[in-house]
């Protein structure tokens, strides 16, 4: 790979992490801010898979397709990726559980009209 083709994968994480946190500052609904930290969660799955990649490299699974010490991709990577896949979909799924529960108490998912609970 050669030029602008080996930093794209990098840019585009770059891209998502920042789209994410402009919609994070600028939301006034609970739901659109869960909806843009997952935006931001997806830049570290795209950085993660852009760290590992290489372009001619094969499955790390040795045999006589793929002998040993040649190039392959690093597993660990992979498994980070996935463990970041599911624990975003948890996170996402817990702060949409509160975002229910908030509405149904407060009766607003809009945050600058939520205030403190009085007691």
């Amino acid at each position: 790979m050669s030029g602008w083709t080996l930093y794209f994968p990098y840019a585009v994480a770059f891209w998502l992490f920042v789209i994410g946190c402009f919609g994070i500052t600028q939301s006034r609904n609970l739901i659109h801010t869960i909806l843009c930290i997952a935006v931001v969660q997806s830049s570290t799955y795209m950085l993660l898979l852009s760290i590992d990649f290489h372009a001619q490299a094969g499955a790390p699974i040795f045999g006589s397709t793929n002998p040993p010490g040649s190039a392959s991709v690093d597993p660990i990577l992979h498994a980070l990726t996935l463990t970041d896949i599911v624990v975003g979909a948890t996170v996402t799924a817990l702060l949409l559980a509160l975002t229910i529960q908030i509405y149904r108490r407060r009766g607003t998912i809009d945050p600058q009209r939520l205030r403190p609970m009085s007691e």
